[in-house]
């Protein structure tokens, strides 16, 4: 299911132009539009699920499929070895500011640890 005018919902049903770097039936990773790394990609479920806290156990299989999907990505973009970073913001404090689940994969270069 997806939400109206959710941008992500609407990439995934393909109203929005992205550069994708995988796809299957589960899920879809793209580049970030604000790159803060040379490898900044978006791995999103299909369907729409607001933040961390709307997944229940039935969702354990999605998540497994997101990280093989993050790990594909990874490989594929040649961060695999290097190291790279999984960041998943949830609600203001977390700084959300797209209300569909999302994983940043981050990498390519020396990151470093702010707060």
């Amino acid at each position: 299911m997806h939400e109206e005018n959710c941008i992500f919902c609407k990439i995934i049903r393909g109203e929005l132009p992205s550069q994708k770097v995988h796809e299957d039936e589960e899920t879809l990773a793209f580049h970030d539009i604000n790159p803060i790394a040379p490898v900044h990609v978006l791995v999103v479920p299909k369907r729409h699920i607001a933040s961390v806290l709307e997944l229940t156990e039935t969702d354990a299989p999605l998540i497994g499929r997101i990280h093989r999907t993050i790990q594909r990505v990874a490989k594929e973009l040649g961060v695999d070895e290097s190291g790279f970073r999984v960041v998943t913001n949830t609600g203001a404090h977390g700084q959300q500011t797209v209300f569909h689940l999302h994983y940043h994969v981050i990498g390519g270069r020396q990151l470093t640890w702010t707060m």
